[in-house]
């Protein structure tokens, strides 16, 4: 009689082990669709901030980047998901040769606080993808086939380095500060030496 309360007892447990690691795998699934939800808008609003800056400081940018950088954000807002990695890694990597450019300072800072944002929702995304497939490929929901119906997602990698702005005129004036940010700090003078001993 007693072997048969344990067999009951061990039964009773692994169905609830095996209902609580189904509803964590759904909650993960959850998770990673709300993420990538995240993932898609901040990179849609890359590109078009990065397509309202070519259109606006052509003359800046000049024509050859300005066209380079108007097609990459197209190419990455009307990408196929199969192409989308490729397409957004191109617009990362036209962004970067922003790198020292005298641009409109708003625009130029919308741009990189989308392109900050991006950087965040893709960690953000590729957490949650690391955590699913690790449960999923643990020994018990491989076997039983824990949540097999839906394929696992596959991590997202671009290249989402961020570039450096051009310094500020006031900061270009004689070498008086240096930008950090984008804000211009003195150097060599009293407020800067009476905050920062």
């Amino acid at each position: 009689m007693g072997w048969l309360v344990v067999a009951v007892l061990l039964i009773v447990l692994l169905a609830v082990w095996i209902t609580w690691t189904a509803n964590r795998i759904d909650r993960l699934f959850t998770r990673v669709e709300a993420a990538r939800a995240s993932l898609d808008a901040q990179l849609v609003r890359r590109s078009a901030s990065a397509q309202a800056l070519a259109d606006e400081s052509t003359a800046a940018l000049g024509e050859p980047l300005a066209a380079r950088l108007r097609v990459a954000a197209h190419e990455a807002l009307t990408a196929e998901v199969a192409g989308r990695e490729a397409a957004e890694n191109d617009l990362g990597r036209t962004l970067t040769q922003l790198e020292g450019i005298d641009l409109d300072r708003q625009r130029l800072a919308e741009l990189r606080e989308a392109a900050t944002r991006v950087g965040i929702a893709r960690r953000f995304y590729n957490d949650a993808v690391r955590d699913l497939s690790g449960l999923r490929a643990q020994r018990m929901p491989r076997l039983l086939r824990l949540g097999a119906r839906r394929p696992v997602p596959a991590f997202f990698e671009i290249d989402d380095r961020l570039w450096s702005p051009a310094p500020s005129p006031a900061a270009a004036n004689a070498g008086i500060g240096r930008i950090v940010g984008d804000v211009l700090h003195p150097v060599g003078s009293d407020e800067w030496e009476i905050l920062h001993p």
